[in-house]
């Protein structure tokens, strides 16, 4: 793994109490660092424009700035510092600019709030407790749960929130928080691209003793996959395409390969680091263009039958793929993905990319299922219903996950645009999950 160091930053001590924070000298709490989204950007200039992504980072409205080690803002949060933050790839299509104006008719655009910091899959450590706070101790490693949900906000639970799927919660904009889904996206609920940040007790689980920082904070694009494969799983002796090997793909990959070893996994990759995790993972690996060339080798490794087309992209037809996980979401990933899976098949779409025009009748003339899978939250597993994220966790100490490779790039917070440059150049760099490294 890459580590890339700087100079360490100041290290409040720990406390409880609501109201209670570190002071400098001069009186008042000690400034610490923050990655601030929606503000007036500093000049960079990208080391090669003709990159898309690295053209988009050198306009992106977001700059480090000083701010004050936060206290709870409620008597049941508490404040943690963070020991290492990953990189979502919903962030970097944030920072990249995929989301432009043409993109602002989205119904999810008022479930934001600005000035915000970015960074919900996080590791940290308990510094301060709120009064009413409970579970939790000053100096606990924990995993952060970022939803926003009720209970947070201050609010008897709503119906989604009372049965545990948190990532529907009917009150995303209400109560005594600025609209945001989770943690990184409303401006009350700074994330972990800071040293320092609030949440409320429910939203920290415990990391065991055994499970390294590293491997933790993997606990959120994991959950997300665990989700969409316990929600929509493939049937016994099935055959399953995981569309994308970043960290969702191949988070789906190991899941499938640890819970259902019985089920044939086809992974689509773009990197060649991608595609050797995968391969090391169990999963058979084919590259991701031309698209055309991804459907004959999907259908040819599944045992179905390829249908030519006078034009554009062929279908298989009987088709033999049960499931697609496409964690890409991408006009191209759907339009291969209707065409490789069976008739009454399933995609899952967890990847999430701004929409455009895709050829989709394929999915009426196979009557496939087009799902969406939104994250994560209680779910069920071997028989035992808790968070995903405890799920995880319980995976990992028990030794039947062992996704370690997943982390390839850590950076301290001053590097954010080297970290951002070996995303947006990931056949160079390797990099498939980047974090924020603040130990």
């Amino acid at each position: 793994m890459h580590r890339h160091t700087a100079t360490e930053l100041p290290e409040p001590p720990a406390t409880s109490g609501a109201t209670v924070g570190a002071s400098n000298p001069k009186g008042g709490r000690t400034p610490v660092q923050a990655l601030v989204w929606g503000v007036k950007p500093e000049p960079w200039e990208a080391p090669d424009p003709s990159n898309r992504l690295l053209a988009g980072l050198a306009r992106v409205p977001m700059r480090l700035e000083d701010r004050d080690v936060p206290t709870p803002p409620a008597d049941d949060w508490v404040v943690a510092k963070t020991r290492l933050t990953g990189i979502c790839g919903s962030e970097s299509k944030q920072v990249f600019g995929d989301f432009t104006d043409a993109y602002n008719d989205s119904a999810l655009a008022g479930l934001f709030s600005f000035p915000m910091v970015m960074g919900h899959e996080v590791v940290a450590e308990v510094t301060e407790l709120g009064p009413a706070a409970v579970g939790l101790e000053v100096g606990q490693r924990v995993v952060l749960n970022p939803w926003l949900t009720c209970l947070p906000r201050g609010l008897d639970p709503c119906p989604s929130c009372q049965v545990g799927d948190l990532s529907m919660c009917w009150h995303f904009t209400e109560g005594r928080l600025s609209p945001g889904i989770h943690t990184g996206t409303c401006k009350d609920a700074p994330g972990g691209f800071a040293d320092y940040f609030p949440a409320h007790h429910t939203m920290l689980f415990p990391v065991p003793d055994e499970v390294p920082d590293d491997v933790a904070v993997l606990a959120d694009p994991v959950s997300v996959s665990l989700h969409s494969i316990t929600r929509h799983p493939p049937p016994e002796g099935g055959k399953a395409m995981v569309y994308g090997a970043g960290a969702l793909g191949l988070a789906a990959t190991g899941l499938l390969r640890a819970l259902r070893p019985d089920v044939e996994v086809l992974v689509v990759a773009a990197h060649p680091v991608q595609a050797t995790l995968a391969r090391s993972l169990g999963a058979e690996v084919i590259a991701h263009e031309p698209a055309d060339a991804v459907v004959e080798q999907a259908t040819s490794w599944s045992g179905g039958t390829l249908m030519p087309t006078p034009m554009g992209i062929p279908m298989a037809h009987p088709g033999a793929i049960d499931v697609v996980y496409d964690t890409v979401g991408t006009t191209e990933t759907s339009e291969v993905a209707v065409r490789v899976l069976r008739a009454r098949g399933t995609l899952v779409k967890s990847g999430v990319n701004p929409p455009e025009r895709w050829e989709w009748s394929p999915l009426y003339f196979k009557e496939i299922s087009w799902v969406g899978s939104n994250a994560f939250g209680v779910e069920t597993l071997d028989g035992k219903r808790q968070h995903a994220i405890a799920h995880y966790l319980d995976l990992v100490a028990a030794g039947r996950l062992d996704l370690s490779g997943m982390l390839t790039h850590t950076f301290r917070l001053p590097q954010w645009r080297d970290a951002f440059t070996v995303l947006a150049t990931q056949d160079d760099s390797g990099a498939v999950k980047v974090a924020f490294d603040f130990r």
